[in-house]
């Protein structure tokens, strides 16, 4: 293709106060420059729409720096080369990375999460955004090297029906542990436990006292929980926990939204009751595990044994829709926007 002039992206507009609208983001042109040395031009084809995008809207400190006004959203993407100056990057290689919701990115061989795919005949370029992505990795990496799951655990997973969530369960089973997840509406319920195999699961929206459904579903307590929400749910698992048990720290969606005012755990005490093990990790901070992960999430996607789970927008201008879809629990699995073919 010849090297375009232009590229459209999604900016930050203003700040959010709370869940995102419409008016926070601006759809612009903005001039494309020549790539330099050692750099690469990058044609996005898909867009994930991950919660952690949330936290980068906001003017405070996190892992990586804000988003700032009038600069694109930044978020992982999965793309062609289209133009290089640097040889271990050709046109015409797949590449994931940290970039932005734009047409086309700028990026080194330095960008954060940079890999070169080499996707499977057959398989979605989708999957390699969710189950064979980041999301997969995820909750390979917070089961296994924060959780020390075992055969025979009971493995608690909040947001069970969303994009690492839902991973997180199948794995656990693939790991021959009892698996309990917690959603929140009655299609969700269906899926996790008629078509993922989950061992129970638990409306969070209709249940009267979340605790005690936990304690129902996990009778002999949980050995891990993996949490992707944090809040209220955090606070009514711990008190069910099991002596020694793990929490994985993944997420906290049920704070992203109010960053200035998080709600309180009353339950922490409990990590000195059951000496519990309470931990955030980022995926990419565990590399030398990152390959073994990634070949034996491969190996039960080509085999059957996990079922990819995706929700696609169409056009770079429905990627701020389906953030606030995400924020607002009405999706499953992972939510992407596709901008190309």
């Amino acid at each position: 293709m010849s090297t375009p002039r232009h590229s459209r992206r999604v900016v930050l507009a203003r700040r959010p106060v709370g869940m995102p609208v419409a008016d926070d983001f601006r759809l612009e042109v903005a001039p494309l420059r020549e790539i330099g040395d050692d750099e690469m031009l990058v044609e996005n084809l898909l867009l994930a729409i991950d919660p952690a995008i949330r936290g980068f809207l906001d003017d405070r400190p996190s892992y990586l720096p804000p988003v700032a006004i009038g600069e694109a959203v930044r978020g992982m993407t999965l793309g062609r080369v289209v133009g290089s100056r640097d040889a271990r990057f050709p046109p015409g290689s797949t590449v994931r990375l940290l970039a932005a919701w734009e047409q086309f990115s700028i990026a080194t061989g330095q960008a954060l999460g940079l890999e070169v795919l080499e996707p499977d005949p057959g398989v979605p370029l989708a999957t390699y955004m969710g189950a064979l992505g980041p999301s997969g990795l995820t909750a390979y990496i917070g089961l296994h090297e924060i959780g020390q799951i075992a055969a025979g655990q009971t493995v608690l997973v909040s947001a069970a029906a969303g994009a690492v969530g839902s991973v997180a369960g199948q794995i656990a089973k693939l790991r021959g542990c009892r698996v309990v997840g917690i959603a929140g509406s009655a299609d969700k319920i269906r899926l996790l436990t008629t078509e993922l195999g989950f061992d129970a699961a638990i409306d969070h929206r209709t249940a009267d006292d979340l605790g005690a459904a936990v304690r129902a579903a996990c009778p002999d307590g949980v050995d891990v929980y993996f949490d992707n929400v944090g809040g209220p749910v955090l606070d009514a698992v711990l008190p069910q926990m099991a002596e020694r048990g793990r929490v994985v720290v993944c997420g906290m969606v049920a704070d992203y939204n109010r960053q200035d005012a998080p709600q309180p755990i009353h339950n922490l005490w409990q990590l000195v009751v059951k000496r519990l093990t309470m931990r955030g990790f980022l995926t990419y901070d565990h590399g030398p595990a990152l390959a073994p992960a990634q070949q034996q999430l491969r190996e039960w996607v080509r085999s059957g044994a996990l079922r990819p789970l995706d929700n696609i927008s169409l056009g770079l201008d429905t990627a701020p829709a389906a953030l606030v879809r995400m924020l607002s629990g009405g999706t499953i699995g992972k939510t992407l926007v596709q901008l190309a073919a």
